[in-house]
C-alpha cells in the first residue's frame, strides 16, 4: 500500500511537471513597418487556440501559452496578419506588420485603405492619438490636423460641429462606422451629436480623401470617414476613468471585457455620462454613451458578433448667427455670447435646444470559406427619436423681450408668460414647440472577397436600405396660455385650439429605398505594380406621406420617383522602391438627388421635376516617401461637379430663410502635403499644408422657403466665379511631440486655416457687379497637452492634461455674407480657450 502511494505521488509530480513544462511566455512588441511606431491594441493568438492578449499603448505584450511550441499570429486592421514560430520561453522581439490585406469582416466590409497599395490619399488616426487630443473637443474636431479637413463646432453646442473635406460639406462625404454607413437618408447630413461617445470606443479613424475605396453602391465627392470601434479584446480586463473641464465639464465611464473563453466567447461593454454648462451662454448639455459588443466563434468556419452603441443626449443650442459688432457688444463676449436663450421663473430655458437619441446595432457574420475566400454580412438597423426646439410668435427673440437693452441678452420668458396669461380666452400669442424627426433604418451590406491566385484578387457584393423618417412640429409650452391657434390656413390644425403635445404645421413621412451591386479588382501585377478597377450601380426609390395638408384630395401618399446611379473608378500604385511610391485613381459617378431635393415642398406629395442625377469626375495624382525616420504624401486633385443640388439659410429670427439650388456646377482642386519625422528617439515632428481652389462655375435660380417651408420667392444667382465657401481653403498643421519618459509625453499642435470665404445670400447675387463673398479673416490656434503614465498599486493610470487655444484668440469660425462686407456678415465665433484633465485607471 505504501509503494503503491508512492507511486501514485510520483505520477502526478510527473504530470504536473509536464503541465508546468508545457507552457512557455511569449512576449514581443507590435510595430507599424512604414512608421516604426507601436501599434497598441493588437491582436496576439496561439494558432489553433482561443488563447490570446492584445498589445499595450506602447505595442508590447505578454502571452502565456498553452503549449510548449506552437505559432503565434499577431494582426491588426488594415494591416497583414504573420505567424511567428515559438519553441518554450521566446522573446520575439520588435515584430513589424506592414499594410496588407486582411480577411477580417471589418477589413472585407469597411474597406480600409492599405498604405502603399490602395491607390487612394488617406490619413489614419489611431486610438491613442484620439485619447490623447479629443479631450472636450467635438469628435469631428480629431481631424483638424488632416490634411483638406476644416471643422468647427459651429453655434458651439454639444455635438453640433461640422467637417467639409475638399470643399465638401457631410452630406457628400460618405461618414461609416465599422463599414455602416450613417449619413441621414433623407439629406446626407451627419448629425455628430447622435454620435457623441465615438471617442471612446474608437479603434482608429481613417479618412480616404477623393473617390476613396470604400464599398458602398452610393459614391461620395469629397471622400470617406470611417471609423472602426473596438472589437471585443482577446483579454479580459477594463478601464475606468473620469474627466473634468472648463465651464462644468464632467465626465466618468467604465468599460470592461470578459476575455476570450474557451468556447470562443467574448464580450465588451462600455459606458459613461456626460454634462456641462456649455462654453457659449445657454448651452449646458448632457448625455449617456454607451456600447456593446459581442462575439461568438461558432468554428474554424464562422464568426458571429453583435454591435450595439449609442447616445442619448440634450443640449442647448447657438443657432441664430449675429454680426461682428453686435458680438463685441455684449457683457460674455463674441466668443460666447448667445441670442438663443434666456430665463423662466428663474432658470435657465432655452429658445434652441437638441434632444436625440439614435441607437444603432448590427449583426454580422464573417464565413471565412476557405483560405482564399471570404463572406462578410452586416445586418443593421437604427431607430432614431427626437428633435429641436423652434418656437412660435414675434416676442421671443425681439429686443423688447430680453433682460437688459442689448439684443443679445438672456430673453425675458416670464414677461412673455404674463402677456400669454393676460390673453385669457385669446390663447398665446407665443408658445415652444419642437420639430420632432423620428426614424426606422434597416440595412443590409455583404460583400464577398476571394483570391483567384497570388495576383488577382476579386471582391463584390450588395448594398440595400430601406428608411422612413417622420417629421412634425408639436406644441411643447404654451408659456401660460391656455392654448395656441396656428395660423396657417392649409393644415388641419388650422382654427384648432392646440395644446400642449398636439401636432401643427406639418405632419410628414420620407420614405427611402435604396438597393445596389458593387464590384472591384485587383491586381497584383508584381512587387511594385497593384492595380484596380471597381464599379457600382444603385437605385434610390422615394415617396413621400402627407398627413397635415388639407389641401390634398385622395391618396396622401407620392407616387414612387426613381433615379438610377452609377460609378467606376481605377487607378493603381508603383512602388518605386522601398522608399518611394506613386498613384493615380480616376472616376466617373451619375448620383440620384437626396429626398430634400426631390420633394421641395414638406407638406406636399409633389416631386420636383427638375431634380437631376448629380455628376461627379475626378482625378488624382499622388507620391509617397516611406523611411526609418522621414515620411512624407503629396497628392493633387481635380474634382468637377456637375448638377448639384445645394441648401442652405440665410438670415436669423423672424428673417431666417432658406434656399435650395438646383443645377450649380463647381470646379474643386488643389495640392495636399503631409509628413511625419521621428527626429531622435524621442522627438517627432508632424506636419501638413493644404492649399485648395475651389470655384462655382454656373449660375442658377433659388427657391427661398420661410421657416414653415413654404416657397416665398425665386430668384436668379450669378454664381460663375465665385469662391465656394464655408470651409478655409488654404490650411496647415506643425505639431511637436516629445517624449518625456517611457510612458510620458507632451506635445504641442499649431493649426492655420486661410482663404475661407463666406457662404453667400443668394437673394443678393443676381448680378455680376457685385463683389466677390466676403472672406473670413485668417487665424491660428495653438493646443497642448501632456500625458503621464504612472502605476496606483497594482494597476496602470494614465493622466492627461490638455489646453485648446492657449493663446486664446478672438476668431470667426463661420460667416454667411450679406453684401460682401465684414459690417453686415452673419457669423459664429471659435471657441477661446478651453482646458481639461482626464485620469483613466486600466485593471
Amino acid at each position: 500500500m505504501k509503494n503503491t502511494i508512492k507511486v501514485m505521488f510520483l505520477a502526478v509530480a510527473l504530470m504536473f511537471t509536464a503541465f508546468t513544462m508545457a507552457q512557455s511566455t511569449v512576449t514581443g512588441t507590435v510595430m507599424d513597418a512604414d512608421l516604426n511606431s507601436p501599434l497598441p491594441t493588437a491582436s496576439v493568438v496561439e494558432k489553433g487556440t482561443t488563447n490570446g492578449t492584445t498589445s499595450d499603448f506602447d505595442g508590447n505584450f505578454t502571452l502565456k501559452t498553452k503549449s510548449s511550441s506552437g505559432v503565434i499570429e499577431i494582426s491588426y486592421v488594415g494591416y497583414g496578419k504573420i505567424s511567428m514560430p515559438f519553441n518554450g520561453d521566446t522573446n520575439l522581439g520588435n515584430v513589424s506588420l506592414s499594410s496588407g490585406n486582411s480577411l477580417d469582416e471589418i477589413m472585407i466590409i469597411a474597406s480600409v485603405a492599405v498604405d502603399r497599395k490602395t491607390p487612394v490619399a488617406v490619413s489614419t488616426i489611431k486610438a491613442k492619438d484620439i485619447e490623447l487630443k479629443l479631450g472636450t473637443q467635438e469628435f469631428p474636431e480629431i481631424l483638424k490636423s488632416t490634411p483638406g479637413v476644416y471643422v468647427t463646432k459651429q453655434g458651439g453646442g454639444y455635438g453640433d460641429s461640422r467637417i467639409n473635406l475638399r470643399g465638401f460639406n457631410s452630406e457628400n462625404v460618405a461618414v461609416m462606422i465599422n463599414g455602416v454607413p450613417v449619413n441621414d437618408m433623407e439629406n446626407g447630413a451627419v448629425y455628430w451629436s447622435n454620435w457623441a461617445g465615438l471617442g471612446d470606443v474608437t479603434s482608429t479613424m481613417q479618412v480616404q480623401r477623393g473617390l476613396g475605396a470604400s464599398k458602398v453602391a452610393v459614391a461620395s465627392v469629397g471622400g470617406t470617414i470611417n471609423i472602426i470601434t473596438k472589437t471585443t479584446d482577446a483579454e479580459e480586463g477594463g478601464s475606468f476613468g473620469t474627466s473634468i473641464a472648463n465651464d462644468g465639464y464632467f465626465k466618468y465611464g467604465m468599460t470592461y471585457s470578459t476575455g476570450l473563453s474557451d468556447k470562443g466567447f467574448a464580450a465588451t461593454v462600455s459606458a459613461s455620462k456626460i454634462s456641462g454648462d456649455g462654453y457659449v451662454d445657454g448651452t449646458e448639455f448632457s448625455g449617456y454613451n454607451y456600447f456593446v459588443s459581442l462575439s461568438q466563434q461558432i468554428n474554424e468556419a464562422h464568426r458571429l458578433s453583435f454591435t450595439a452603441f449609442g447616445s442619448q443626449q440634450e443640449h442647448g443650442q447657438r443657432f441664430n448667427r449675429s454680426t461682428i459688432a453686435e458680438l463685441q457688444d455684449t457683457d460674455s463676449g463674441p466668443q460666447k455670447a448667445n441670442r438663443d436663450w434666456g430665463y423662466k421663473n428663474g432658470e435657465v430655458y432655452h429658445q434652441s435646444y437638441n434632444f436625440y437619441h439614435k441607437p444603432q446595432m448590427s449583426i454580422n457574420h464573417l464565413w471565412d470559406i476557405d483560405d482564399n475566400s471570404a463572406l462578410s454580412t452586416a445586418v443593421y438597423a437604427s431607430f432614431g427619436s427626437g428633435g429641436g426646439r423652434r418656437d412660435e410668435g414675434s416676442k421671443i427673440g425681439s429686443d423688447d423681450y430680453r433682460i437688459g437693452t442689448s439684443g443679445l441678452q438672456p430673453i425675458d420668458f416670464d414677461k412673455i408668460v404674463a402677456e400669454n396669461q393676460a390673453n385669457g380666452v385669446n390663447g398665446s400669442s407665443d408658445i415652444i414647440s419642437s420639430s420632432r424627426n423620428s426614424h426606422e433604418w434597416y440595412g443590409l451590406l455583404s460583400t464577398y472577397k476571394t483570391s483567384i491566385n497570388d495576383n488577382l484578387t476579386l471582391s463584390g457584393g450588395l448594398d440595400a436600405r430601406y428608411y422612413v423618417g417622420s417629421h412634425w412640429y408639436q406644441v411643447d409650452d404654451l408659456l401660460g396660455g391656455q392654448f395656441f391657434l396656428d395660423n396657417e390656413t392649409d393644415t388641419f390644425a388650422f382654427g384648432q385650439p392646440l395644446k400642449v403635445g398636439d401636432r401643427y404645421n406639418k405632419d410628414y413621412d420620407g420614405v427611402v429605398n435604396r438597393y445596389g451591386l458593387f464590384a472591384q479588382a485587383e491586381y497584383q501585377v508584381n512587387e511594385e505594380l497593384n492595380v484596380f478597377i471597381a464599379g457600382d450601380i444603385s437605385n434610390s426609390n422615394y415617396k413621400q406621406r402627407e398627413y397635415m395638408n388639407n389641401t390634398i384630395v385622395g391618396s396622401r401618399e407620392s407616387d414612387a420617383v426613381n433615379f438610377s446611379g452609377y460609378g467606376i473608378k481605377g487607378g493603381g500604385n508603383y512602388n518605386l522602391d522601398t522608399n518611394n511610391n506613386v498613384f493615380v485613381n480616376v472616376g466617373y459617378f451619375s448620383k440620384a438627388p437626396f429626398l430634400d431635393d426631390v420633394f421641395l415642398d414638406e407638406d406636399g406629395i409633389v416631386p420636383n421635376e427638375g431634380a437631376v442625377n448629380e455628376k461627379v469626375f475626378s482625378a488624382e495624382l499622388g507620391y509617397g516617401f516611406r523611411s526609418e525616420k522621414f515620411s512624407a504624401n503629396v497628392n493633387v486633385y481635380h474634382t468637377k461637379w456637375l448638377d448639384k443640388s445645394l441648401n442652405g439659410s440665410i438670415g436669423t429670427g423672424e428673417n431666417l430663410f432658406f434656399y435650395n439650388l438646383q443645377g450649380i456646377d463647381a470646379l474643386h482642386q488643389g495640392v495636399e502635403v503631409d509628413f511625419r519625422y521621428k527626429a531622435t528617439d524621442n522627438i517627432t515632428l508632424t506636419g501638413m499644408a493644404s492649399l485648395g481652389d475651389w470655384q462655382w462655375k454656373s449660375n442658377v435660380s433659388a427657391i427661398i422657403r420661410d421657416q414653415a417651408g413654404d416657397a416665398i420667392d425665386v430668384v436668379e444667382v450669378v454664381a460663375d466665379g465665385i469662391k465656394v465657401g464655408d470651409a478655409a481653403q488654404t490650411t496647415f498643421a506643425l505639431g511637436l511631440d516629445y517624449k518625456l519618459a517611457q510612458k510620458s509625453n507632451i506635445y504641442v499642435d499649431y493649426n492655420f486655416a486661410g482663404d475661407n470665404y463666406a457662404s453667400y445670400d443668394v437673394t443678393n447675387r443676381g448680378s455680376a457687379d457685385l463683389p466677390d463673398v466676403w472672406e473670413v479673416p485668417d487665424f491660428g490656434l495653438f493646443d497642448v497637452g501632456l500625458k503621464h503614465g504612472f502605476a496606483i498599486g497594482s494597476f496602470d493610470a494614465t493622466l492627461i492634461g490638455k489646453v485648446n487655444n492657449v493663446f486664446n484668440t478672438e476668431y470667426v469660425s463661420d460667416a454667411n455674407d450679406i453684401d460682401g462686407t465684414a459690417l453686415k456678415a452673419q457669423v459664429y465665433y471659435g471657441a477661446g480657450r478651453t482646458y481639461s484633465v482626464a485620469l483613466k485607471v486600466n485593471f
